[in-house]
């Protein structure tokens, strides 16, 4: 499970710093280029409330080996593409198989390690591998684009599916499905999924449809009225739901999905205008672009480290707002970049800032989000939550990277560029404005945990991390 995890961090990360070379190697245009992080982010979040409900209603190994081998054959497909549909086209079925993935392995983790010292190491194995293969993703995927070349940003996924795929098969034990209830509502994951995919097109399309055109007017209704027919399955299907509607009802839920959803937008679109800027504003090579970015990865560690020593003293919402208000700054810091700027001033100094407030935000943002729901919806809302920050990612790269690009124009020079990037990078830090307002008044003022609570409460930040 530990190396499950890590490859699927990895694989979130280790594309960023090899987009520039992806888009010059498959013929990508500017528009374009940000639907290899789209085709992932909303085929894995939009699915992973049906991959869990599957693992349930399946078998979490089969499930589990399913995704694997999902996994394994898209990134050798998109390593060996020719093309950028083919490319995109394999990041969207590595989607769908992280989706199959992800719930079945942190399903079966939980299932074997049920109590006790065992549990509390195991999840903090698989925590350490999902920070790690953050951390080591832009490292590895700058190395391998400078010296290898970026198709090996899609390889060096197969030998990890393989390599997991021989682990689960022989080390995983198989065990009667956890729940034999109706089968999943596959019709509403694909709404969902449909009408995301349709929003987030119709946005990226107005650089060359505006708004009130009627080919951007009807794409959005389409995918207004698919959203529309998902919560209309979702009440009426005789099938097991994703998600109970009245769920969000909860204000905990719906502030902190909300709030959720908003820090994807505000920092999906930053890793990626700020590995643009040092590639193509201020010249760094690949490998040396992902070194710049580990400042930000530690900075999440102590962060969320921090978070943990002050949960038992500051109320979670508190956290939220001072995380955010940090992560604000770090992004409106971001967006004073020039063409002229340094990795010193322009970027390590609002990486520090900005994922510090961010490491603060992840603890909380888990413990408020699942606080008051009953048990058996626990595990819905945990994946509700990781479903909100994938969607929220993939809506905001669209109508941020639509806004930079319609800043930069229709002549691509450095200072057009430069100030692309920095004005998706202010609006980033209005999306988490926007998030601060939402912990201020939809989120209830709660009191820190007490003593007593304290080692139930780790572990659960623990296991949801």
């Amino acid at each position: 499970m530990a190396v499950v995890q890590f490859m699927v961090s990895l694989d979130v990360s280790v594309v960023n710093v090899g987009l520039p070379q992806i888009a010059t190697g498959l013929g990508f245009g500017a528009a374009n280029l940000a639907w290899v992080i789209h085709a992932y982010a909303l085929t894995f979040g939009g699915l992973l409330l049906l991959g869990g409900k599957a693992a349930d209603r399946y078998g979490r190994k089969p499930v589990l080996l399913l995704g694997l081998g999902l996994f394994g054959l898209a990134s050798l497909g998109g390593g060996l593409a020719q093309e950028p549909g083919q490319l995109v086209a394999a990041r969207t079925v590595q989607g769908i198989g992280a989706a199959a993935l992800a719930p079945a392995a942190l399903a079966l983790l939980t299932a074997t390690f049920p109590t006790g010292r065992a549990r509390v190491r195991a999840f903090g194995v698989w925590s350490a591998t999902n920070a790690a293969g953050g951390a080591f993703g832009v490292v590895i995927g700058g190395v391998l684009t400078q010296y290898a070349s970026w198709r090996w940003v899609m390889l060096v996924n197969v030998p990890m599916a393989v390599c997991a795929l021989a682990l689960a098969w022989r080390g995983v034990a198989a065990a009667p499905p956890a729940a034999r209830g109706s089968r999943p509502d596959v019709l509403g994951a694909v709404l969902a999924t449909a009408g995301m995919t349709l929003l987030v097109f119709g946005v990226v399309r107005t650089d060359r449809y505006a708004w009130t055109s009627p080919v951007t007017l009807t794409t959005l209704a389409v995918a207004v009225a698919l959203l529309a027919a998902f919560l209309h399955t979702e009440r009426t299907t005789a099938r097991e739901p994703l998600i109970r509607l009245g769920l969000f009802a909860n204000r905990s839920v719906a502030g902190a999905n909300a709030f959720n959803l908003l820090v994807g937008a505000a920092m999906t679109p930053a890793f990626y205008f700020t590995s643009l800027y040092l590639q193509e504003i201020l010249g760094k090579g690949p490998a040396l672009t992902g070194v710049m970015f580990l400042p930000f990865t530690f900075g999440l560690i102590a962060g969320s480290v921090a978070a943990v020593k002050l949960g038992y003293r500051l109320p979670p919402r508190t956290l939220l707002i001072v995380g955010g208000l940090l992560t604000a700054v770090g992004l409106a810091w971001f967006g004073l970049i020039s063409t002229d700027g340094a990795f010193t001033t322009d970027v390590l100094g609002p990486s520090i800032v900005a994922s510090i407030g961010f490491g603060l935000c992840l603890g909380p943002v888990v413990s408020i989000a699942t606080g008051g729901v009953a048990p058996h919806e626990t595990g819905t809302a945990s994946g509700l939550l990781n479903s909100s920050r994938q969607i929220g990612a993939s809506l905001g790269l669209a109508a941020l990277g639509t806004a930079a690009h319609h800043r930069t124009g229709r002549t691509p020079t450095l200072d057009a560029l430069n100030d692309g990037y920095a004005l998706g990078l202010t609006l980033g830090a209005a999306l988490l404005a926007a998030a601060i307002l939402i912990a201020l008044t939809v989120l209830r003022r709660t009191s820190p945990p007490k003593h007593a609570e304290q080692t139930q409460d780790r572990n659960l930040l623990t296991t949801h991390d």
